[in-house]
C-alpha cells in the first residue's frame, strides 16, 4: 500500500474510533458531531436556565427513562392527558424533553413527528427547541427541512446560526455555510463567537480554500478568538489540508494552552503532507510533555513509522500502546495502523498474527490486511480473505475493499477474478461510486477487454477527469489509437483544465509515423500547460518520438530539457525505446550522447540491460564485451537483468561458452535466465544441450521456454520429444499463445508431419490466429513443395483481415521459389509495397534471386540485383552464386565470386562454390589454386553432420 493509502485508512479509522477527531478522517480536531453537540448543549443550557419549577415536572424523569425507545416514548405521550388535569406548561416541557431524546439519533420520521409535537404545543417559538429540531433534521440528512425551519424563525440568536452553519457543513454544503457566516456578520444585534469561526474554518478546510481560511484566521485574531483551543485546532487542520504545513506549525507554536487534540492535529497534518519525520518529532515532544498519548496519537506515530520504513520504531510504539491499554479495545485504529506498518515493512506474518488476535475488527481492519497481503505478493491469500469477508454478518466489503482488489486484478491481468469483483460491486450496490467505476474501466482495459471498459465509461452519468483519462489510456494501451485521439478531442470540448495523467494517457496512442503530427501537437499542448520539465512528461514524449520514428526530435528533446528534469530515466527511456523499435545503432548513439552531456548522469542496470540487448541484436561482440567490463567495473554484473542480457548477447554472437559461464556463475537465476540459456543453445544449433538443460530446469516453464525448446526439437528433427513438449503445452494451457502455436507448426512441419501442422492450425478459431501462425503455415506448405496451397492460404489470410508482414512475404516468396511459381512470386514481390505497405528488405531480395536462379533465369536475377536501390547485401550475391553453381554458369559465377571475395573475404562457402564450378567445367588447375588460397587464409568449411533419433534421453 502506498503512503497516502496508509494515511487515508488510518485517518478513516481515527475518525470512527476517536471522540477527539475533528471534521474529517484526515484530522484529529473537534468532530462535526461535537460542534453540533456543543451548539445543542448551549441550547439546552439556555432551556434549563429559563425553566420554572413546577411540581408536575417530577414526571419528566419517567419520560426520559423511556426515551431510548421511540415507540415507548410515543406510547407514554399518548397516554398523557393533554388538557384539563395537568397544566399546559407541564405538557410543554414534556414535549421539549421528547424532542431532546430524538436529537441523539434522529431519523426523518422522528424529526417530523417531533416537529409536529412542537407545533401542537406552541414550542416552535422557543429558540432552544427550534435549534434542537434543526439539528435533528440535519443529522437525519434532511437539510432542506433544516433550511426551511431556519428560514421561518424570525428572532435568531448566535446558537441558532451556529446550528444552521453546522448543518450546512454536515450535509456537504460548504459554500452555503460560508454564505450564512457572511449573512450573520451583516445581521444587526447578533454577533458571532469562536464556535461560529470554528465551524466556518472547517468548511474552508473541506473546500481547500486557503485564501478564505487566512481571512478567517485574521478575523479570529482580531476578535480574540485564538484563545479558544478548539478554534486553533481547526486552523491547524485547515492549513494542513490546504498544503500549508508551515502555517499549521505557526498556529501550533503560538497556542498558549495546547491539549491532546492540538498535538494530534499537528501530527495528522504532518502525516497528511507527507512529512513523517516531523510527525514523529512532534510525537516525541508530546511524550515529554504532560499530555498522555491516546489511540489517535499512537496511530499517527505508527503511520509515520510505516512511511519511514522504521519497523523498530513501530514495534516500540506497539509496546507502548499495549502498556497504555489500547490492545483489544473497540478503538481499533491503533491496531489497524499496526497491520499496515508490519505489511509495509515486509513482516506480513506479524500483521497476520495481529489481525487474527484482534477482538474488534471493522472493515478498515480487513481492508488493511487485504492491502498488506497484496503488497507482499500473497495474491491468492488476499482473494481468500476477500472470500471469507463476504460471509461475515456484521462486516461487509465496501468501496475501499474493491478499490484495493481491483487494481491487483488489473496489474496481474486476472480477468476472471476482476469480473467476479465487478459482480460483487453490483451485488453490494457499491458499483455506483465513481472511483469504483473508474477502477473497473482501468482493470478491463489492462485485461484487453476494451468493449467492456467502453460500456462502463458510457454508463457513467457524471464522468470526472479520471474517467476520461482511464478510457483514453485503455484505448492507447490496446492499440486503438484513433479512438483514443477522438475521445481526447471530445474531452477538450468538455474540460478547460487537464492533468498530467491526461497527457500520459494520450501520448502512447502516437505509436507510428502516421500519428507524428498529432504527437507534436500534444507536445505543444504539454509545454503550454507548464509540463515542459516534468520528468514523466519528458519521458513519455521521448518514447513517443522514438515510436513515431523521429529520432532527431527525440535526441533534440533530450539535449534541450532543463537540468530539473535531467535524470537517468529520460536517457533510459530513449535507449530502451530505440532498442525495442529496432533502432539499435541509435540506442548506442544515445548512450554516447549521455556520456558527453554536461549534466553528469550515471548509468544504471536498466541502461546496461538495453545497451547489451542492442549489441546482441547487432552481433557486436567487442562492444558487448566492453559493456560487460563496464558492468563489472560498476558492480552491476550481479543484477539478474544484466546477466540475462549478457547470456543472450553472447549467444547471438556465437560465444556460447561465455554465455554458459555467466549462467553457471549466476547466484540468483530466475526463469528468464534458463530461457535465455535454452535460446542461446537453440540459436547456436546445439539443440541437444538445450534439451538437456530443459530437463534440469528449476522453474515451471512458461511460453518463452516452450518456444525455445520447440526450436531445439525442430533443429534435431526429434518428433518424439516435440510431441512431449506439445503435451506440456496442452497441460499448461499455452496452446492459445501465438508464438507457441507458430513454433508447434514449425516443429511438426520440419519433422515431416504436415498433416498435424494443418490440424493444429485449423483447430484454432480464425479470429484468434496470429500473423505468426499464418506465416508458419505458409512456410510449411512451401517447405513441403505445395506452393499453390501456400498462395491460397495467403489470400485466406488477407480476406480474414490479418495484415501481411515482412515475414509473411518471405514465407510466400520462399514457397514460390521451392515450387517453381516464378511468375506468381514476381507478381507478389511487385505488389508488396503498392497493395500491402510492406517495404522490400534484404530477405525478400534473397528470395527473389533464389527463385529466379532456381528457374535458370540467371541474367534476370543479375539485373534484379543491379536495380536494387541500395547497396545489396552479400547474401543477395551469395544466392546468385549458388544458382550459377547449380546451372554451371562459370562466367557469371566467377564474376559474382570475385565480388563476394571483396565483400566477405573470410566466408569459405564462396570459395567452395567457385571451386566446385571449376571442377564441373574441368578446370582442375584453377580449382587446386583456389583450394590452396583457402588453406593459405586458414579458412575451414564447417563439418556437415546428420542426426538420427536413437532414443535420446
Amino acid at each position: 500500500m502506498g503512503g497516502w493509502g496508509v494515511n487515508a485508512k488510518i485517518r478513516e479509522a481515527a475518525k470512527r474510533t476517536s471522540t477527539n477527531t475533528f471534521l474529517t478522517q484526515r484530522t484529529s480536531s473537534l468532530s462535526l458531531y461535537q460542534i453540533s453537540h456543543r451548539t445543542t448543549h448551549h441550547s439546552l443550557l439556555y432551556n434549563d436556565l429559563h425553566k420554572p419549577t413546577h411540581p408536575l415536572l417530577l414526571i419528566k424523569p419517567l419520560l426520559y427513562s423511556f426515551s431510548s425507545c421511540s415507540s415507548n416514548a410515543f406510547q407514554l405521550f399518548n397516554e398523557m392527558p393533554h388538557r384539563g388535569r395537568e397544566s399546559e406548561l407541564t405538557l410543554f416541557y414534556h414535549v421539549i424533553g421528547l424532542i431532546k431524546s430524538f436529537t441523539a439519533r434522529p431519523t426523518s420520521v422522528t424529526s417530523r413527528i417531533s416537529h409536529c409535537l412542537a407545533f401542537k404545543v406552541g414550542a416552535l417559538a422557543h429558540l432552544p427547541t427550534s435549534t434542537s429540531l434543526l439539528i435533528a433534521y440535519s443529522r437525519a440528512a434532511d437539510f432542506s427541512s433544516s433550511w426551511a425551519l431556519f428560514d421561518e424563525i424570525v428572532y435568531r440568536d448566535v446558537i441558532l446560526w451556529n446550528a444552521m452553519i453546522t448543518a450546512s457543513v454536515e450535509n456537504q454544503c460548504f459554500e452555503v455555510a460560508v454564505n450564512l457566516f457572511l449573512e450573520l456578520m451583516r445581521e444587526e444585534g447578533v454577533g458571532f463567537d469562536s464556535t461560529t469561526l470554528l465551524i466556518v474554518v472547517s468548511a474552508s478546510s473541506h473546500m481547500g480554500n486557503l485564501t478564505q481560511g487566512r481571512v478567517l484566521h485574521g478575523i479570529s485574531f482580531k476578535t480574540g478568538g485564538l484563545s479558544d483551543s478548539f478554534l486553533c485546532n481547526a486552523l491547524i487542520d485547515m492549513y494542513a489540508k490546504c498544503g500549508e504545513l508551515s502555517l499549521s506549525e505557526c498556529v501550533f507554536e503560538g497556542m498558549e494552552c495546547r491539549d491532546l487534540i492540538s498535538w494530534n492535529s499537528i501530527m495528522r497534518g504532518c502525516a497528511y503532507n507527507n512529512y513523517p519525520e516531523k510527525c514523529f518529532c512532534y510525537f516525541k515532544k508530546m511524550a515529554y510533555s504532560s499530555e498522555e498519548a491516546d489511540n489517535v496519537s499512537l496511530t499517527c506515530a505508527v503511520s509515520a513509522s510505516a512511511l519511514l520504513g522504521k519497523l523498530s520504531f513501530g514495534q516500540a510504539i506497539h509496546g507502548w500502546g499495549i502498556k497504555l491499554g489500547y490492545k483489544d479495545t473497540s478503538h481499533n485504529s491503533f491496531e489497524n495502523s499496526l497491520i499496515t506498518l508490519y505489511s509495509q515493512c515486509g513482516d506480513i506474518e506479524a500483521a497476520e498474527i495481529l489481525f487474527k488476535e484482534m477482538k474488534y475488527k471493522d472493515v478498515i481492519s480487513w481492508n488493511a490486511m487485504l492491502e498488506g497481503l497484496a503488497l507482499n505478493q500473497r495474491i491468492w491469500e488476499a482473494f481468500d480473505l476477500l472470500h471469507e469477508m463476504q460471509f461475515l454478518g456484521c462486516i461487509q466489503p465496501d468501496s475501499v475493499t474493491v478499490l484495493t482488489i481491483i487494481p491487483l486484478c488489473a496489474e496481474l491481468m486476472f480477468f476472471r477474478e476482476g469480473r467476479t469483483v465487478h459482480g460483487l460491486t453490483v451485488r453490494r450496490e457499491i458499483g455506483s461510486h465513481l472511483s469504483v467505476t473508474n477502477s473497473l474501466i482501468d482493470m478491463y482495459s489492462k485485461c484487453k477487454d476494451v468493449k467492456m471498459a467502453e460500456q462502463l465509461f458510457k454508463s457513467i452519468p457524471g464522468r470526472d477527469l479520471v474517467s476520461w483519462n482511464a478510457m483514453i489510456s485503455g484505448y492507447s494501451q490496446n492499440g486503438h489509437s484513433r479512438e483514443a485521439q477522438y475521445l481526447f478531442k471530445q474531452l477538450l470540448q468538455s474540460y478547460s483544465q487537464f492533468s498530467l495523467s491526461t497527457l500520459l494517457a494520450i501520448l502512447p496512442s502516437c505509436d507510428s509515423s502516421e500519428f507524428l503530427q498529432f504527437g507534436k501537437s500534444i507536445h505543444c499542448w504539454q509545454t503550454k500547460l507548464g509540463f515542459a520539465n516534468n520528468t514523466l512528461a519528458v519521458n513519455s514524449l521521448t518514447l513517443m518520438y522514438v515510436n513515431c520514428g523521429d529520432l532527431l526530435a527525440c535526441f533534440s528533446l533530450l539535449q534541450t530539457v532543463s537540468a530539473a528534469a535531467a535524470d537517468i530515466d529520460r536517457w533510459n527511456t530513449a535507449i530502451a525505446g530505440c532498442t525495442q523499435n529496432g533502432h539499435f545503432w541509435e540506442a548506442l548513439k544515445a548512450f554516447n550522447i549521455m556520456r558527453e552531456d554536461p549534466i553528469i548522469v550515471c548509468h544504471d542496470s536498466v541502461t546496461l540491460f538495453n545497451l547489451i540487448s542492442a549489441c546482441g541484436n547487432l552481433e557486436l561482440l567487442f562492444e558487448g564485451g566492453t559493456l560487460h567490463g563496464l558492468a563489472l567495473k560498476t558492480s552491476m554484473e550481479s543484477d539478474i537483468r544484466v546477466q540475462n542480457a549478457l547470456i543472450t548477447m553472447y549467444g547471438r554472437c556465437g560465444e556460447i561458452e561465455n554465455a554458459r559461464t555467466i549462467f553457471r556463475l549466476s547466484c540468483s537465476r530466475n526463469l528468464y535466465s534458463w530461457n535465455c540459456m535454452i535460446s542461446a543453445f537453440s540459436q547456436n544449433k546445439d539443440g541437444r544441450k538445450a534439451l538437456e538443460l530443459f530437463r534440469h530446469i528449476e522453474f515451471e516453464p512458461n511460453e518463452i521456454t516452450i518456444v525455445g525448446i520447440l526450436s531445439a526439437c525442430t533443429q534435431l528433427g526429434l518428433l518424439r520429444h516435440g510431441k512431449q513438449i506439445h503435451s506440456h503445452v496442452v497441460r499448461f494451457g499455452f496452446q492459445g499463445n501465438s508464438f507457441v502455436s507458430a513454433a508447434l507448426l514449425d516443429m511438426y512441419s520440419n519433422c515431416g508431419r504436415l498433416d498435424t501442422a494443418i490440424q493444429i492450425f485449423r483447430s484454432s478459431p480464425e479470429p484468434e490466429r496470429s500473423v505468426a501462425a499464418w506465416n508458419s503455415m505458409i512456410s510449411a506448405f512451401g517447405f513441403h513443395s505445395n506452393g499453390r496451397k501456400a498462395i491460397e492460404l495467403f489470400h485466406e489470410m488477407w480476406e480474414s483481415g490479418t495484415r501481411p508482414t515482412k515475414s509473411t512475404f518471405i514465407s510466400l516468396l520462399s514457397a514460390c521459389s521451392h515450387t517453381g511459381l516464378v511468375n506468381e512470386g514476381v507478381r507478389y514481390y511487385n505488389n508488396m509495397w503498392e497493395l500491402f505497405d510492406v517495404e522490400a528488405e534484404t530477405e525478400h531480395h534473397v528470395c527473389m534471386v533464389d527463385m529466379l536462379g532456381r528457374a535458370g533465369r540467371l541474367y534476370e536475377a543479375y539485373e534484379f540485383i543491379r536495380q536494387i536501390p541500395t547497396q545489396p547485401e552479400p547474401g543477395v550475391w551469395g544466392a546468385l552464386l549458388s544458382a550459377c553453381n547449380y546451372h554451371g554458369d562459370l562466367k557469371m559465377g566467377r564474376e559474382v565470386a570475385e565480388l563476394l571475395f571483396e565483400l566477405e573475404p573470410d566466408n569459405v562457402g564462396y570459395y567452395i562454390s567457385l571451386s566446385n564450378m571449376y571442377v564441373a567445367a574441368g578446370r582442375w588447375k584453377d580449382a587446386v589454386e583456389l583450394r590452396r588460397m583457402v588453406e593459405d587464409k586458414g579458412l575451414k568449411k564447417p563439418a556437415a553432420y546428420s542426426l538420427i533419433d536413437v532414443g535420446m534421453g
